[in-house]
């Protein structure tokens, strides 16, 4: 007897934590797709000082030409619109995305579609990105990021 009611006692805490667990995780993806539209709002704007709070000091930025870029090469070459020769996006619209979430760490998943201007001339592209967040001395920061363009 005296097992049984142990055996219920262990199966309810266990079911609980799983409830917790599900209940927290998704919290976090909520938290990790917000962070995501701070991230797009802050680059279209030229916020450098917000991307800072997003970006991890040590982020590895993958370009969608195959370049790397470190934090400061990356806020560096970020501009208020109409202030940057050579390439500016000026939308940047996620069409989907996901979120999982492995404790500590988030992977947002997903696609966007950027517009802007490349000299003179205007473009379109799609890419598939995937980036790398982490909770980190109170809030999540991104540690890795990477586009891919989708070739139709």
């Amino acid at each position: 007897m005296k097992s049984a009611g142990l055996l219920t006692v262990l199966l309810c805490a266990m079911t609980l934590s799983a409830v917790a667990q599900d209940a927290s995780d998704s919290a976090t993806k909520s938290k990790i797709a917000a962070l995501e539209g701070a991230w797009n709002q802050a680059y279209k704007s030229g916020d450098t000082k917000a991307l800072d709070t997003l970006l991890d000091n040590a982020i590895v930025l993958v370009n969608d030409d195959g370049s790397v870029q470190s934090q400061a090469e990356f806020l560096a070459s970020v501009k208020p619109p109409g202030t940057q020769a050579g390439t500016q996006e000026q939308q940047v619209a996620p069409e989907s995305m996901s979120v999982h979430v492995f404790g500590n760490t988030a992977i947002a998943t997903g696609v966007f579609r950027a517009k802007g201007m490349e000299g003179k001339k205007s473009y379109v592209r799609r890419e598939r990105f995937i980036d790398t967040w982490i909770y980190k001395d109170g809030h999540w920061v991104c540690v890795a990021t990477d586009a891919t363009p989708i070739r139709h």
